[in-house]
């Protein structure tokens, strides 16, 4: 299951990069688990409702991220996932652009790979 659950990971990070910058909740409320916890850079708790009305809302707008130092790690039916990222995007039309730093937990249950758990750190 390790091989196969990393390439689901890899595919399931394309796919939430995607859906980041164009605001797709649908693909949002697919890859975000219901129970997700997201400490943001700032150190606020944000669950996945909050997520999906900042994109639902206008209110973040991402216009592209580039990954790097992608590092996966397989654990059981989860996998840890450390990343870099520099995204490019407004937050309430002020410019919200920066590198950051984040690790995802990415669970698999009943046939479904889901973020349950994300952290984010803003490189200076």
């Amino acid at each position: 299951m390790g091989f196969e659950l990393v390439q689901e990971v890899i595919n399931a990070e394309h796919r939430l990069k995607a859906s980041m910058i164009g605001s797709d909740i649908a693909a949002l409320d697919s890859l975000l688990a219901d129970n997700l916890v997201f400490i943001n850079h700032f150190g606020h708790r944000v669950s996945k409702q909050d997520d999906l009305a900042l994109h639902q809302s206008g209110l973040l707008s991402i216009s592209s991220i580039e990954l790097s130092d992608l590092q996966i790690e397989p654990h059981g039916n989860s996998v840890l996932v450390y990343v870099n990222a520099d995204i490019v995007g407004t937050y309430n039309g002020a410019d919200a652009s920066g590198r950051f730093v984040f690790s995802r937990v990415w669970l698999k249950e009943y046939g479904k790979i889901q973020v349950v758990s994300a952290h984010s750190t803003m490189l200076l």
